[in-house]
């Protein structure tokens, strides 16, 4: 007895002296119990300095406080710097203080909050004002006590001392930790801080993915024994795998990576370099689980464009004379390269395309392995080079010698190998020679000579063409004027002071960069600049023409445009909330929509097709529907955005034929025709609505190969009447109102349908959501979602250049990081 006191002193001396006021009990026995004096805590303001965050400490583990273990592991109230609100959670009190888990990461509470212990609904959270922000939420069996143990679980016991609940099986997503003796299912992922790496389980191995775009994966473990795992778990070892089958306990266990650990590890991270790394609670790195990995296939190991041999770093060398990267920063090679010219895209005709020679990127995997990434058809190098060209966003086009094409927005490390079985194409401005040597002077004034005839002859040239040109841009402009209801005409100067320069880029939709401005009267507006060649004008008056004359609550407002000289710009009303695909597909539980917002999204954006297709002077057909051209307002009203591609029609017209465009995926199979009607819209949008409803995309890489693809999940699903398996499980609300949503699900297989004439009118699927009418019987479950073109929709074909580059590569100054 005395030596419990003595520890207890201990333990308040130091909260004395170096946290707060704090209620804290530390009981003989290692748990709290229901009737213990205290089982309800109030959420103080901290006082003192703990580095990076204050906390209030209520309970701790029994190690904690043994002066033989050197480490602590608390329960309590836990803010960071102006702690105007704070976090009831589990954490680490070190040098660098560490949340493990936590309760309400979405519902911060204030000063003065409450939390209790009782028996019937176990721990709950209150606010200073009364609101419940968590509970565990216990209804079937009374709790007893609450224990938390020396690896931070915490937990909740019934009479017997048996567990009925404990934050392992609840932990706070996203979050990139691993506890010990935790357990990882799938389904689930650990993700790094910043979001640029995740570690996803599924019942056939464990993936690695950096998240550029599209994600691709650095490393993975495919266990090949026909066992399906059943979840992965941290132990001394490393990471090992169980497997449950036949309906017994048989266990297959893996260990991976062993580290040297010993008892006092605690928890493994996946850090923001890709690693996964394991910590003892002071935060001292004790081994790394990917430690077997070669450093030059970690993604980031020598920053973007940087090229890694043998673990040091460089840039690429000259090529033909010209040097097209530099070091970011001297001496650091690690640091990464960047293009010595920028690419831009208003001179995307002039950008190229660079072959280079035994060189992988960080190096990929074998992509045909099932489950490592999306499965795309078969498409020619020149298909897929040309394809990057096009598309401005493309830095990159790796190509497979089985045909898989993949498109790159960002270029991460490169890698030097002689042996690879895909070819990586670099695209980067063209540069013209310099450095020539100097012509006698006979050759210089013959020379000067011939170039004045030349010069003249250029500028008579290019005089007659811009006279032409004026003339076309001053019929177009007055062809504008006259387009009935056409909104307020900006000057290209006033739109460059409006937007600071084009200085804010809110994204990229259709042919056009979009940048955020703000008018004189301090209104925001979204400033879409076109880009491309051929397309600009094609693209401009369609979107013009298309709803320059049309105001609906659901679809966005044009509020003016840009027609001056080879400037082409529309400026619309600023949706603050964005994308709807950032929304729904983001695992992050601050930007969860909830079932009523769902469903009223669902509602607003089947109102503005309606319109479209049936309320306009003429038909308007959109043609790529999908969440990214789908905006969002501050009270999240959904408009329809982004009419680059749109088609109109007249109204006694029942179909037309046009070429291929729109986004894979989302297109439906009566486009192998190429004869087209407005259903090709209800077909994107029942897509988008399954997206909604499941929350994640048509083609989702990071789920097990069988539930990959969402409308072959979604045919299995019904068969097998597990639709409720669908609903996005990310939500609680949306697990709770499950019926509701499954019933909606019976829309989405209407508009699917692959006759386009068995598919309802955007005016039916509005009864339908409103409840007015039921979904048509007897409807066809086998969806088919077309292949990806091989030409890609809707742009004009444009010569592709390649040109063949062998690194020449600097000496190295150091190795990576």
């Amino acid at each position: 007895m005395a030596s419990i006191s003595w520890v207890c002193c201990a333990v308040l001396l130091y909260l004395a002296l170096f946290i707060a006021p704090i209620s804290i009990l530390v009981p003989a026995d290692g748990y709290l119990t229901v009737n213990s004096s205290t089982s309800s805590w109030t959420n103080r303001e901290p006082v003192g300095d703990l580095l990076k965050a204050d906390a209030v400490i209520i309970f701790a583990s029994r190690s904690s406080v043994d002066p033989d273990y050197g480490h602590a592991c608390f329960c309590g109230f836990f803010c960071n710097q102006t702690c105007n609100s704070s976090r009831f959670a589990t954490f680490f009190l070190n040098d660098d203080p560490r949340v493990l888990w936590s309760a309400n990461p979405k519902n911060p509470i204030s000063i003065n909050a409450t939390l209790k212990l009782n028996s019937e609904r176990g721990l709950v959270l209150q606010d200073a004002d009364g609101t419940i922000a968590w509970s565990t939420n216990i209804s079937t069996k009374s709790v007893a006590a609450l224990k938390l143990t020396d690896n931070c679980n915490l937990m909740l016991l019934d009479e017997n001392n048996a567990t009925i609940w404990q934050s392992f099986d609840h932990p706070s997503w996203p979050t990139d930790t691993l506890l010990y003796g935790q357990n990882l299912v799938p389904g689930q992922q650990l993700t790094s801080e910043g979001g640029l790496f995740s570690l996803s389980l599924t019942t056939q191995g464990l993936f690695a993915y950096i998240n550029s775009n599209p994600p691709l994966c650095y490393w993975y473990y495919q266990q090949d024994f026909g066992y399906i795992i059943s979840y992965v778990q941290f132990i001394e070892k490393g990471l090992s795998f169980f497997s449950a089958q036949f309906g017994q306990t048989s266990f297959y266990v893996l260990s991976l990576f062993i580290p040297s650990t010993s008892l006092l590890t605690q928890y493994t991270r996946l850090d923001p370099d890709g690693h996964m790394r394991v910590y003892d609670q002071d935060g001292q790195e004790v081994g790394d689980l990917f430690k077997n990995i070669d450093l030059c296939a970690f993604p980031t190991v020598c920053g973007n464009y940087g090229i890694c041999t043998n673990n040091q770093c460089s840039c690429l060398g000259s090529i033909n004379g010209k040097n097209y990267f530099q070091q970011i920063k001297d001496r650091q090679p690690d640091r990464g390269c960047s293009p010595v010219v920028p690419l831009s895209c208003e001179a995307s005709k002039t950008h190229i395309l660079l072959e280079l020679q035994n060189i992988t990127y960080f190096p990929l995997l074998d992509i045909t392995i099932p489950g490592i990434n999306p499965n795309y058809q078969n498409i020619s190098l020149s298909t897929c080079t040309q394809a990057c060209l096009e598309n401005c966003s493309c830095k990159a086009a790796i190509y497979f010698s089985n045909g898989y094409c993949y498109l790159q927005s960002e270029i991460f490390s490169l890698n030097s190998n002689e042996s690879t079985n895909h070819k990586v194409y670099i695209k980067v401005q063209q540069q013209t020679n310099h450095g020539k040597k100097k012509h006698p002077l006979g050759i210089i004034v013959g020379s000067i000579l011939g170039s004045l005839l030349v010069l003249f002859l250029i500028i008579g040239i290019f005089v007659f063409r811009i006279w032409n040109k004026e003339n076309a841009d001053e019929d177009e402009e007055c062809y504008l004027d006259h387009v009935p209801g056409m909104p307020t005409r900006y000057s290209y100067d006033d739109l460059r002071a409006i937007t600071d320069n084009f200085n804010k880029e809110l994204g990229g939709g259709g042919f056009g960069t979009v940048f955020e401005g703000t008018l004189v009267d301090g209104t925001k507006v979204a400033v879409k600049r076109l880009d491309g060649l051929s397309q600009i004008k094609k693209s401009f008056l369609a979107e013009v023409e298309t709803i320059g004359s049309i105001h609906h609550i659901n679809l966005v407002r044009l509020n003016g445009f840009c027609a001056e000289k080879f400037h082409r710009l529309l400026v619309y009303e600023y949706m603050s909330n964005g994308s709807l695909d950032r929304w729904i597909f983001h695992k992050n539980y601050e930007m969860l929509l909830d079932w009523q917002q769902r469903k009223k999204i669902i509602i607003d954006i089947a109102r503005g097709l309606t319109y479209l297709h049936e309320d306009c002077r003429q038909k308007i057909i959109h043609l790529d529907i999908k969440p990214h051209n789908i905006l969002l307002d501050e009270n999240f009203n959904a408009k329809v955005s982004d009419f680059g591609l749109s088609k109109l029609v007249d109204r006694d017209q029942s179909q037309v034929v046009t070429t291929m465009r729109g986004t894979p995926g989302y297109m439906a199979p009566e486009w192998s025709s190429s004869i087209i009607t407005e259903k090709v819209d209800v077909y994107s949008f029942g897509v988008v609505l399954l997206e909604i409803l499941c929350g994640r995309r048509n083609f989702d890489h990071s789920q097990p190969e069988e539930a990959m693809n969402l409308l072959a999940l979604f045919k299995k699903n019904i068969e097998e009447d597990q639709l409720l398996d669908m609903v996005d499980k990310y939500s609680e609300d949306m697990q709770l109102h499950g019926v509701e949503v499954v019933n909606t699900m019976k829309t989405a297989t209407w508009c699917l349908q692959n006759d386009f004439t068995k598919r309802p009118s955007m005016s039916m699927v509005v009864k339908v959501l409103e409840g007015v009418v039921k979904v048509e019987s007897g409807l066809d479950y086998f969806f088919l979602n077309p292949p990806l073109p091989n030409t890609r929709a809707g742009v004009d074909n444009q010569e592709v250049h390649v040109v063949s580059a062998t690194p020449l590569l600097p000496s190295v100054l150091s190795g990576p990081r």
